[in-house]
């Protein structure tokens, strides 16, 4: 098998596993006063301390969540009785768990206004003029789940200290673990360990200490009064697991990463219908192509029948058409024909090697 989605989805690493099955032992609920629920709380404080470390934030500002899509939500959504203004700025270019949020805000009558994209980057400048009295807040996501493409994260968020009532939210989710990202200046960000290797079903919302939400979770005792629940001690130690391994080597995954996808794009550019959508100076985890003529799902199925596995658009985008693509190349067959290769640090130059056969295959056979 040749598992090429892990901007998708990635499987679970052995190690992470093994943490969680260990951590099982902890029985007790970590609000309960006895000693086993104390014993648990001791694991989530280590937990969360190691987060916090790694990511350079305070304990108290991670909040726990099922996913990078509720921590999405709760940032925007939590802001929905913030009374200063109604005017937020975005991309066209956010994941679903992003849009979707802001259309509900829009129904109730928030000014939700899109910022113009230079080759798919966000222009500081534009950005800094476009904000107004009544701005409350700017969401823009770390890097485009299906394009690769980065935004100057930090730049934005040092420029934002300028604007202090505007809040700056970030969805870290296809950076996190891939790429050193830099939260110091950022006030809220959104991530999920299963894109670093950890267990579906739990990521968090980093909020400065400054920032006031209205859970969307409310009734009982937790870690965080920002969401109910009974803390998940096996999946947050879990977490903890998986972003340490991922930090451990993470300038040498990427080199190694860079290499694997500078082979692939270097031979995709041979065929006279395939057009590689991905910037040079995307993150190399992300190979985004089209092949005009050829619709993604058949692609994508002709290469399934060589257990070779990659994916059209993001795994939670709807529609027919890539909005990211679209952002960058203004053509629409190509935003309609897109392809995700997605390359992690588990990747292998076989598999590169494997997909360049079978996908040379099953061109020949599709292009006419």
């Amino acid at each position: 098998m040749t598992y090429l989605d892990y901007s998708a989805t990635t499987p679970i690493d052995e190690e992470v596993l093994d943490t969680f099955v260990k951590s099982a032992k902890y029985i007790g609920n970590p609000n309960s006063l006895h000693k086993l629920g104390v014993e648990a709380k001791k694991l989530i404080d280590a937990s969360t301390k190691q987060i916090a470390d790694i990511l350079g934030v305070k304990e108290s500002e991670i909040i726990y969540t099922s996913g990078a899509s509720e921590a999405n939500n709760l940032a925007l959504k939590g802001l929905e009785n913030y009374s200063r203004g109604k005017h937020i700025l975005t991309t066209n270019m956010e994941h679903s768990s992003i849009n979707a949020p802001l259309s509900y805000l829009a129904d109730k009558g928030y000014d939700i206004e899109m910022i113009p994209l230079t080759d798919g980057v966000v222009d500081i400048n534009i950005l800094k003029n476009m904000i107004r009295e009544d701005t409350i807040l700017v969401s823009i996501g770390a890097v485009n789940s299906e394009t690769g493409i980065r935004q100057p994260i930090e730049k934005i968020a040092k420029m934002l200290k300028d604007f202090p009532k505007v809040i700056f939210h970030t969805d870290v989710t296809q950076a996190i673990g891939k790429i050193k990202v830099d939260l110091t200046d950022v006030d809220m960000a959104s991530f999920a360990a299963h894109k670093f290797f950890g267990i579906k079903g739990i990521g968090a919302l980093i909020k400065k200490e400054n920032i006031k939400l209205t859970p969307l979770i409310h009734g009982g005792k937790s870690t965080t009064i920002y969401r109910s629940g009974t803390p998940t001690t096996q999946l947050i130690a879990s977490m903890a697991k998986a972003l340490r391994l991922a930090y451990e080597n993470i300038d040498e995954d990427y080199k190694k990463i860079q290499k694997l996808n500078d082979k692939a794009r270097e031979s995709l550019k041979n065929y006279e219908d395939v057009y590689i959508n991905s910037p040079i100076d995307s993150i190399p985890h992300i190979l985004n192509i089209s092949i005009v003529g050829v619709k993604p799902e058949t692609m994508l199925h002709a290469l399934e029948e060589d257990e070779v596995y990659v994916s059209t658009q993001s795994a939670c985008s709807t529609g027919d058409i890539s909005l990211a693509v679209m952002a960058i190349t203004n053509d629409s067959e190509r935003a309609s024909s897109s392809i995700r290769i997605s390359i992690s640090r588990k990747t292998t130059e076989e598999d590169i090697d494997n997909f360049l056969a079978s996908f040379d295959k099953h061109y020949k056979k599709l292009v006419k």
